[in-house]
């Protein structure tokens, strides 16, 4: 069987100092300090393989979460001229390759197995530790680890003493150091205490600002939808954390095969870390080649739609066990004639507060933009819910002359891009010759067919295809000719 440290040596640590230029002889006799160490640490703790396996970037300080002073003990140990915070770098970057690698040789990335594979090789993995890293060890309860490191420290053999002085006053001597070396290592336990005390104060302060700030910031969020086929076709991320965006982007990508890179937002007011992010790699791994899935993750809590509440509670049930702090459930299917009817209800509220000598283009725009207009498939025909908001929208344009809109026509992305032009055109200009029926001036109004050229959600999900088959008014600038998206944050000059 190959020795697992000397197959690390050739492969990781080649893979971790391609690029580094600095330091490299300090470095690679700090990976070679470090495998054994770490090898160690995963026998006696299987629980630690699953969680860095579930890390998009396993840090070296993972492995010390409990012990800061035992991380910069060993970084000192194996650092020589090397800068720390370099070396910690480097081993970092190791913890990744080194799990794979071990996956391989394990034939298996199930923590159990990886620990057999270690336990085999057990006596030379221990033989290679370093002896000044038994005590690290101890402090993560291996001791038949250290008790080897330690045998292989050289033994001091007592010399004969040529003093002629009795025995008697040797003993006196013994007897008056042991309590004054009791009494130093009781000092310095009690300095130890001490510093842990006051650093734990700090981190807790230090926990108590972030948390504060968190609660002001807007939460991360991650949303992927797959198509029938199981492929990617969307992927929206949102963090404060520019470096995680990235190499998530990345990672999303090369374990989809994506062509197109995730669509990637980032700003001072989003946090910058994801409840549970450590699950991420993980529930990413349940959702490759899943069809029909609409996952939104945002703040603690993740929805997942699929084609059937059977396929979505399924999934569900795999996800959550991933998450300690996240709630995961299944999104509720959306009821596309209960949204039509409040959309309706909240059209006629706003139209009937207009003041139709008084109403401005923008102000007509919203309250007509409040309704969605549910065309059947393949038909212009205007559904009769919609004529009782569109005869007062009617009214209003007939007193205000100098509104002008455009009415925009939108579809999904199912069938021929061009039928769907055409098709968006033709209810377009259902709506404009409605309303000029009802007597408002033709001159007010033009009807302008997009197709799927601007979807407003995906097309992969029912409910992302219900929201891009839509009628979007705009306000025409009667000076310029330009046209003036109205949405939530106002008129959006386009």
């Amino acid at each position: 069987m190959t020795d697992l440290i000397e197959l690390l040596k050739n492969k990781v640590t080649a893979a971790v100092l391609d690029g580094e230029t600095g330091y490299l002889p300090e470095k690679t006799q700090a990976l070679a300090s470090f495998y054994p160490v770490l090898l160690s640490i995963l026998k006696a703790h299987p629980d630690l393989i699953g969680a860095l396996q579930n890390q998009l970037n396993p840090r070296f300080s993972d492995l010390f979460r409990t012990g800061t002073d035992l991380k910069l003990q060993f970084l000192s140990q194996v650092s020589g001229d090397a800068p720390l915070n370099e070396t910690e770098n480097v081993l970092s970057k190791a913890i990744a390759p080194t799990l794979g690698l071990l996956s391989d040789e394990a034939g298996s990335s199930h923590p159990q197995d990886i620990v057999k594979l270690i336990q085999s090789q057990i006596g030379s993995i221990s033989s290679k530790v370093p002896v000044w890293a038994a005590s690290i060890l101890s402090a993560f309860g291996i001791g038949s680890v250290a008790a080897a490191a330690t045998t292989a420290a050289p033994k001091v053999v007592a010399q004969p003493t040529l003093s002629s002085t009795p025995p008697q006053k040797e003993e006196k001597k013994s007897g008056f150091l042991l309590p004054l070396i009791a009494l130093l290592v009781l000092l310095g336990l009690i300095a130890f205490l001490y510093k842990s005390c006051s650093t734990k104060k700090d981190v807790d302060a230090g926990a108590g600002a972030v948390s504060s700030q968190s609660a002001d910031l807007k939460a991360s969020s991650l949303q992927l939808v797959t198509d029938q086929a199981g492929q990617l076709t969307h992927c929206q991320i949102s963090s404060g954390d520019a470096g995680f965006l990235e190499k998530l982007k990345t990672d999303i990508k090369s374990l989809f095969s994506q062509a197109n890179d995730c669509t990637v937002e980032t700003n001072a007011e989003l946090a910058k870390e994801f409840v549970d992010q450590d699950a991420i790699p993980g529930v990413l791994q349940l959702l490759k080649g899943v069809p029909g899935i609409n996952l939104n993750w945002t703040g603690n809590q993740l929805t997942v739609q699929a084609p059937d509440q059977a396929s979505a509670e399924a999934l569900v049930g795999k996800i959550q066990p991933l998450l300690k702090n996240a709630t995961v459930s299944v999104a509720a299917p959306l009821d596309e004639s209960s949204a039509v009817s409040t959309s309706i209800s909240s059209a006629e509220k706003a139209l009937s507060e207009l003041n139709a000598e008084q109403t401005t283009a923008q102000e007509l725009a919203d309250a007509l933009n409040l309704q969605i207009i549910n065309f059947a498939t393949g038909s212009n025909a205007i559904p009769d819910a919609n004529k009782a908001v569109l005869n007062k929208a009617a009214d209003v344009l007939k007193n205000a002359k100098s509104v002008q809109l455009v009415v925009g026509g939108h579809t999904d992305a199912t069938g021929n891009p061009d039928a769907n032009k055409t098709l968006s055109q033709k209810r377009a200009q259902a709506i404009v010759d409605y309303f000029v029926q009802q007597g408002v001036d033709a001159a007010q109004l033009k009807a302008v067919g997009f197709g799927q050229e601007k979807p407003v959600a995906e097309n992969e999900t029912p409910e992302g295809r219900f929201k891009n088959r839509r009628i979007a008014f705009e306000v025409l600038n009667t000076e310029t000719g330009s046209v003036s998206t109205v949405d939530a944050n106002g008129v959006q000059q386009q």
